[in-house]
């Protein structure tokens, strides 16, 4: 089997197609229907050409990604058929189970619609594949990255939606220390293994602006030290590393401008964080000739450092409303994804990392 990023690319966007399937995955009930009988309803009176676009264009990806993770496996045939079928299967399940959901109505013509949206996915890669386009960015990945690179790839993708979510600190992903003590008070209220917590009443030492710097510091490098562990030479390592932090820096822009408005879109950026990005930007330039295991060691220590600093920093009042807000779907539908994106975003960095250093390929 080619080693691929469709893959494991495939199963997030299932994870998301799911999320956005099923949400808000409350008041669970059964109406005492068949889970296929929306099948032969009849078709609904009233739909707009934006159900029809979201439809259609929620499934596309999705084809696009089974189907090339079909044309670089080995020995699968029909690749297209097979991402459609996935395709549909999935549609069809999701459609069954918003039965048990009151938020949610299952019809047949959103069912079509995925279908359609997965057959144009999937002809889109077939056609990229046919016109050379994949053969060139398997070698343009050849030329570029090591041959491990494709989990490493997945999380520099998801690293600009991970930012997406409001952070204490801005880049400070991985903050979920006040979260699971908040959830150990609550469920060890009226027992003496409340004593135990080190914060039980939620007094939360501030970060010096020091530490707070230190944090900016460190969320920018550690994604420029994972293009480390992955391209090749320096010089594009340079480019890599620059088109990523644009794109940590544009996501970041925007979750601010949902939060506060589009006239407070770069307001986060006061000094502590131009002087980071400064020496964020030298701590990366100096680790461009580093080898990529060198890199992915030193990733590791960045990581070690910057988690257990990170998880000390509290939430204001202020704060607290705006992730309320975010969390009760006011601004994109797919909030709670990014909540989890932002808090596991490091740990499945270091878990890759990790597997990276204890691997053995002499080719990196």
């Amino acid at each position: 089997m080619h080693k691929t990023s469709a893959w494991p690319l495939s199963l997030i966007y299932i994870a998301l197609v799911v999320y956005a399937s099923l949400y808000p995955f409350a008041d669970w009930r059964a109406q005492g229907v068949a889970p296929w009988a929306f099948l032969l309803a009849p078709l609904p009176r009233y739909w707009s050409g934006f159900d029809v676009a979201v439809n259609v264009a929620g499934y596309v990806p999705l084809g696009f990604l089974l189907t090339l993770a079909a044309l670089r496996s080995a020995g699968m045939r029909f690749p297209r058929a097979t991402a459609v079928a996935l395709g549909g299967i999935l549609s069809l399940g999701m459609e069954a189970l918003q039965n048990h959901l009151p938020a949610r109505v299952p019809s047949n013509v959103d069912l079509l619609l995925n279908v359609v949206g997965t057959w144009v996915g999937a002809a889109l890669a077939n056609g990229m594949e046919a016109l050379g386009w994949l053969g060139r960015w398997s070698r343009f990945r050849a030329r570029w990255f090591v041959s491990e690179a494709h989990g490493g790839l997945v999380l520099l993708a998801l690293w600009p939606l991970a930012l997406l979510f409001p952070a204490a600190v801005p880049f400070g992903l991985g903050q979920v220390r006040e979260r699971m003590m908040q959830a150990l008070t609550t469920a060890l209220e009226g027992t003496p293994w409340l004593e135990w917590l080190p914060f039980p009443q939620g007094a939360w030492p501030e970060l010096s602006p020091g530490m707070e710097w230190l944090c900016v510091v460190l969320g920018l490098w550690i994604p420029c030290l994972l293009v480390g562990c992955m391209v090749r030479r320096p010089g594009r390592r340079a480019i890599a590393g620059a088109l990523v932090l644009l794109a940590g820096l544009a996501a970041s822009a925007l979750s601010a401008a949902l939060s506060y408005g589009p006239e407070h879109a770069w307001a986060w950026i006061g000094p502590p964080v131009r002087v980071g990005l400064l020496v964020a930007l030298g701590l990366a330039a100096a680790a461009l000739p580093a080898p990529p295991r060198v890199c992915a060691a030193l990733l590791l220590l960045a990581l070690g450092a910057y988690l257990p600093l990170l998880n000390q920093a509290p939430t204001t009042p202020y704060f607290a409303q705006t992730l309320s807000d975010w969390e009760q779907g006011r601004f994109i539908r797919f909030n709670g994804l990014a909540l989890w994106l932002g808090w596991l975003w490091p740990y499945a960095v270091l878990l890759y990392v990790f597997g990276r250093i204890v691997a053995r390929d002499p080719k990196n």
